[in-house]
């Protein structure tokens, strides 16, 4: 029988549910957008190339909020697994500061640094720890 995520975390849990709400309806907002934004039709080549390079920021912006949404649930799960506030990489607890400011942190700031410093020395590293130093 399961029993639910500790009390403790739900501040966290309350936290992470209204920045993934957040997130989904600025998307919504952009792809709208987007689409109004398509309707115009470009008169000359700098029209056209302003329209591209707006197509190409919404594009980046919708891929990096879509990996936000999947940390958030990656988060919202390890709350319901009672992993939530453990670092993935030392097994030591995230402190509650780097929680509050990061709730979806997967890595305590120290194995965090680690990680970045890998990828930034060019070691070869997992995708889940690129996406940890992005």
């Amino acid at each position: 029988m399961k029993i639910g995520p500790r009390p403790k975390f739900a501040t966290y849990r309350k936290a992470l549910e209204t920045k993934a709400e957040e997130i989904r309806r600025s998307m919504s907002a952009q792809k709208a957008a987007q689409v109004v934004s398509r309707l115009d039709v470009p008169s000359d080549e700098g029209d056209l190339s302003q329209q591209h390079h707006e197509e190409w920021i919404f594009l980046n912006r919708n891929t990096i909020d879509m990996k936000l949404l999947r940390e958030i649930g990656d988060a919202l799960r390890r709350i319901d697994n009672d992993g939530y506030g453990v670092c993935a990489e030392c097994g030591e607890p995230i402190s509650a500061k780097r929680l509050d400011a990061v709730p979806w942190a997967r890595y305590c700031v120290s194995c965090q640094e680690g990680i970045a410093a890998r990828i930034a020395d060019g070691e070869f590293v997992d995708e889940e720890y690129q996406e940890a130093a992005r």
